[in-house]
């Protein structure tokens, strides 16, 4: 029998009425559209262009590169604010104000927009600036004197009068510190074309000054190189090439039987070098400072919505509005008639369908009461395959971040794949293979039927691998990660499991703990326990979250971002493997002083050949 269906809870009457719900959403989306266009032309109005920002930097990178202070710099701030017509200021690293183009008492703009400092930059882009992080118009004793430039000017012409004469059209270029250098027309090395009976040396030696620089540069760079078990070369270390791209220094010689030049000993010397050119020129160049940008502070800019910004704004509108009318229409009409020939079809004889409770009076609810069976097992099905998914996302990701992290550091030549550290990999790599294996065996873990693998395990061995896993997430972010144990604390307990557990807790800890704070993992014996501690000095757990912290899929952080936590599964995983070993998971915290979670499991004799 066909039941008749109340007007108010046709599907029709409920779609027209959802029209008129998106049609007040259309003016809100309407009204976004506007903010939007008005904000983009307000920026552009403002003048808020990164080249001319880049033109701001690298002129007063020169500045500081010339001049031993900020002393004078007020008069280049307010002729660069006068021509792009932007406020600049400049303050020390305290905050304390160098120079404003702004009246005296405007506030800051909350964040600056770059620091200045010719010492180590990596905006500034002519030759030699991206090869050292040094501004190569910081020249400091390399600057010649008038003679020696002379005598320089008149050796390049004569050499570019030679290379004339082999027809190689060579022009003379002079650097910052005014010695003069023989270029090609294209800027390469006229050498290049035959003419190498032109050179006589004489032009590429060091002058008095020159050499007294890099005497001096060479007497800085020896102690590093000596701190470093380098041997220096017989000539000076710092090389001198006037032609390259970086004429004074950044290279170096060392002795035959100590290094080749390449590898880590060239890295560390090269290091040296820059530490002692900056040491050299630091008392040349004025300090850092940091520079704030902003809007004009004269004549700001008025904003009026241009006709074509207008017309969009209409057209926008306009057409959500009839796309919302015209897609309601088409959806209602072509719904409804599909949904009234499954409701017949779903009130066929009850052996042919399950019948159910019917909570709704439309025609979806009819469906649902004749397709309720089939939905309910649908939606299990779905509940275990997303529940499935999302451990196995928790669960892979903590071992391959931390083999990736030593693999990154091991490429970046920062440690070496020393057999220890292969070994450390080597246990992530069973560790992902363990859950890999027990995947089949998670639906078990609420019945405590998980299967382990037990054996004697040391408590201090334990945490000294938990801790050796996540030495580089805690460095990365700048967390102190300590272990504390006592050797006589002894476990019968699946040392996989047993990491798993405890790299949930500290990979928590490290994630709600600042940098400069520390995360401890301790363990000590308690009668017939072992009680094993992570703890850490991070925001805290609210009273009022404590008890839901081991809920499966539960999180204080409702948004659930992935950017400040997982998907809530760390702490229930604990929990299971706890009990699975017998023992028991708890936390205890005050919000502020950070948060600690205590596991107690049975603890064993230690086996008779441990030392």
């Amino acid at each position: 029998m066909r039941r008749r269906i109340p007007l108010r809870k046709r599907l029709l009457v409920r779609l027209l009425f959802g029209s008129a719900l998106i049609a007040v959403c259309s003016v809100a989306a309407t009204a976004w559209l506007a903010v939007t266009t008005t904000t983009s032309a307000l920026k552009e109005e403002q003048g808020q262009d990164l080249a001319a920002d880049n033109r701001i930097l690298a002129r007063l990178s020169g500045y500081a590169a010339t001049h031993p202070d900020w002393a004078g710099v007020r008069h280049t701030v307010h002729e660069l604010a006068a021509r792009t017509g932007r406020r600049i200021a400049l303050t020390t690293a305290d905050r304390t104000l160098v120079a404003d183009s702004a009246p005296r008492g405007t506030p800051l703009p909350p964040r600056p927009a770059a620091t200045v400092d010719p010492l180590r930059t990596d905006t500034y882009t002519e030759s030699g600036a991206q090869l050292s992080g040094i501004d190569p118009r910081v020249v400091g004793p390399y600057r010649l004197p008038a003679a020696e430039r002379t005598k320089l000017e008149a050796l390049a012409a004569v050499r570019e009068r030679c290379y004339q004469r082999y027809g190689v059209q060579a022009t003379v270029a002079r650097t910052a510190s005014g010695r003069p250098v023989v270029t090609a027309g294209d800027g390469t090395d006229p050498a290049g074309y035959g003419a190498t009976a032109c050179e006589d040396g004489r032009l590429n030696t060091p002058t008095p000054t020159e050499q007294r620089a890099l005497d001096t540069l060479s007497d800085l760079v020896r102690p590093c190189l000596r701190q470093a078990g380098l041997k220096p070369g017989g000539q000076p270390l710092p090389t001198f090439d006037p032609g390259g791209k970086d004429p004074f220094g950044s290279r170096y010689l060392l002795a035959k039987d100590a290094t080749t030049g390449k590898g880590a000993d060239a890295r560390a010397a090269r290091r040296c070098v820059l530490a002692a050119r900056r040491t050299q020129l630091e008392p040349y160049a004025a300090p850092a400072a940091e520079l704030f940008l902003g809007i004009g502070d004269q004549n700001p800019a008025r904003f009026d919505m241009s006709p074509a910004n207008k017309a969009k704004v209409v057209g926008v509108a306009g057409l959500v509005l009839a796309v919302t009318v015209a897609v309601t229409a088409v959806v209602a009409v072509r719904l409804v008639r599909p949904l009234r020939a499954l409701t017949l079809a779903a009130q066929q004889p009850p052996e042919l369908h399950v019948r159910a409770a019917v909570t709704t009076r439309d025609e979806t609810g009819i469906l649902a009461e004749a397709f309720n069976g089939l939905t309910e097992r649908r939606e299990r099905l779905e509940a275990q395959r997303r529940a499935m998914v999302s451990d196995i996302a928790h669960e892979l990701r903590s071992p391959l971040t931390n083999i990736r992290g030593w693999l990154e550091v091991v490429r970046d030549g920062v440690v070496d794949p020393d057999p220890a550290l292969l070994d450390s990999l080597h246990e992530e790599a069973l560790v992902l293979q363990r859950i890999i294996d027990d995947l089949q065996d998670l639906a078990a873990a609420d019945a405590g039927t998980l299967r382990l693998h037990r054996e004697p395990l040391r408590a201090g061995d334990l945490l000294d691998q938990v801790t050796a896993a996540h030495r580089v997430a805690a460095g990365t972010a700048g967390v102190v990660l300590r272990a504390d144990a006592d050797g006589a604390a002894w476990l019968d307990a699946d040392p996989v499991r047993m990491r798993q557990a405890l790299g949930n807790l500290v990979s928590n800890a490290l994630r709600h703990t600042p940098a400069g704070g520390s995360v401890t993992l301790a363990a000590r014996r308690d009668g017939d326990d072992v009680v094993l501690t992570v703890s850490d000095t991070g925001h805290g757990i609210p009273p009022e979250d404590l008890p839901r912290v081991f809920d499966r899929f539960w999180r204080a952080e409702r948004s659930r971002s992935r950017r400040t936590g997982g998907s809530g599964l760390g702490l229930p995983i604990v929990r299971h493997l706890l009990a699975a070993h017998g023992g028991t998971a708890e936390a205890a915290s005050e919000p502020g002083a950070g948060a600690v979670f205590t596991l107690r499991l049975p603890g064993a004799p230690p086996p008779a050949d441990a030392a």
